[in-house]
């Protein structure tokens, strides 16, 4: 038997496996019946990754691929609060993948439209049906994403968000879990009509094993911005996907923070159908210990003078791993792309390591792109410029990399959060260093 067709067998057989282990998502309406059908059979044509597959060959899937979660359990540290708990927001809030009413805000806020995928999913009629599958099914391509094909298939639970104008306040969802094998699919369908405006927070332990899909459509002149806290939980494995498509002189800026966890893996599909797009991506990412961490991002530049960003650091220390890998693919159609992308690893000790894979693929000439990834130690000449002028040890250490990070967190526009998220750096560090 040749060696692919070996290989496709163990990838059927690893998703036979997940899938008879997996609850089934319940009946639904005919528009939601027939996306999960079309994810099905989409997965069913690729089943699940295997370490020697190429967009794989960083991080092992085994836990992901498993019938059953490994066990976490989620800590409260006394002494900090959750993110984003000083911010004005309307919170929604689930509790092993189930969304919790009594837990959460009264979702009705001027100007968004807000819906559970279990209630608007049993209707016949939706605005998601336009949208639900759809971006996930085209960000398959080039690049095969089981998880995502898995989760849209599969999923019982999440929000579908429709804005029609500026939204008051950032919505914020808020994950909890109770049992340690929680085992949680959620699924987020966001549509902005044209000029709308959103702020998406999202924080909390999703799950012992946490399985999400975000897909944003951001219409033309339409703003979105997202950013995520992932942390409290050190034995988490999670696998998320955001898939965006913009249209004319829309923006879509989406921020993650990443501390503890076993394995997390954060891919970003990001399509810019309309000129004069603007999309950024970008991702701190600290870990100490048993801690994997990827990113997966691919930016798609298919109109004029879009311009895209993808800013990624991450520090690393006791046998941490991070990943980092990024495309750019500019069609020929798309001139006066300017496209940016960088990612760098802060490595403390000789047992970690740094994986990257940075990729451009350009078929227009008139373009301005650049990618970068660099790793290595604290800068011993910074560091002897603090020590000299009396900051000690740990503390000039921690300046530096603050200072490191700092390119990553400026992507926030709110300031009050990139301070908030500057600070929640600040005490993760602090406690590492004693």
């Amino acid at each position: 038997m040749a060696l692919a067709a070996v290989q496709m067998k163990q990838r059927q057989e690893a998703l036979e496996t997940r899938l008879a282990a997996l609850p089934q998502p319940g009946p639904a309406g005919q528009w939601l019946t027939a996306a999960r059908g079309a994810a099905a059979a989409r997965l069913a044509g690729m089943g699940l990754p295997l370490r020697r597959d190429e967009y794989w060959r960083y991080t092992d899937p085994a836990t992901l691929n498993a019938a059953t979660a490994l066990p976490s359990t989620p800590f409260q540290l006394r002494d900090e609060k959750p993110a984003f708990e000083d911010v004005d927001r309307l919170r929604l809030v689930f509790v092993d993948g189930v969304f919790d009413a009594a837990a959460s805000d009264d979702p009705v806020m001027a100007g968004v439209e807000i819906a559970r995928l279990a209630d608007a999913g049993a209707t016949d009629i939706h605005w998601a049906r336009d949208l639900y599958g759809v971006l996930e099914a085209r960000g398959q391509t080039p690049v095969a994403r089981p998880f995502a094909a898995l989760n849209t298939a599969y999923a019982r639970d999440g929000v579908l968000i429709r804005v029609t104008g500026q939204a008051a306040r950032p919505v914020s969802l808020i994950y909890r879990y109770t049992r340690d094998t929680s085992d949680v699919m959620l699924h987020h369908v966001i549509r902005l009509e044209p000029g709308a405006d959103l702020t998406l927070l999202e924080n909390g332990p999703g799950a012992a094993r946490f399985d999400t899909v975000t897909e944003v459509d951001v219409a033309d002149g339409a703003r979105f911005h997202h950013v995520r806290v992932q942390g409290r939980d050190r034995d988490r494995r999670a696998v998320t996907h955001m898939f965006a498509r913009l249209g004319t002189r829309s923006l879509f800026k989406s921020f993650t923070l990443t501390a503890n966890g076993r394995l997390t893996r954060n891919e970003a599909v990001v399509d810019l159908t309309g000129p004069d797009a603007i999309a950024h991506v970008a991702g701190a990412a600290v870990g100490d210990g048993a801690f994997l961490h990827d990113d997966t991002v691919y930016v798609i530049h298919g109109a004029e003078r879009c311009e895209s960003r993808q800013v990624f650091k991450k520090v690393l220390k006791h046998g941490a791993v991070g990943v980092f890998q990024g495309k750019i693919h500019v069609h020929a159609q798309a001139q006066k792309t300017d496209g940016y992308q960088i990612s760098q690893s802060l490595l403390l000790d000789e047992e970690s390591q740094f994986l990257a894979k940075p990729e451009l693929e350009i078929y227009a000439d008139d373009v301005k792109c650049s990618h970068g990834s660099t790793s290595g130690a604290i800068d011993a000449t910074a560091l002897y410029y603090l020590r000299s002028r009396g900051v000690p040890l740990r503390a000039a250490q921690q300046l530096l990399i603050e200072a490191f990070l700092a390119e990553a967190i400026d992507e926030v526009e709110n300031t009050d959060i990139a301070e908030e998220l500057r600070s929640r750096l600040r005490r993760w560090l602090e406690r590492r260093n004693g």
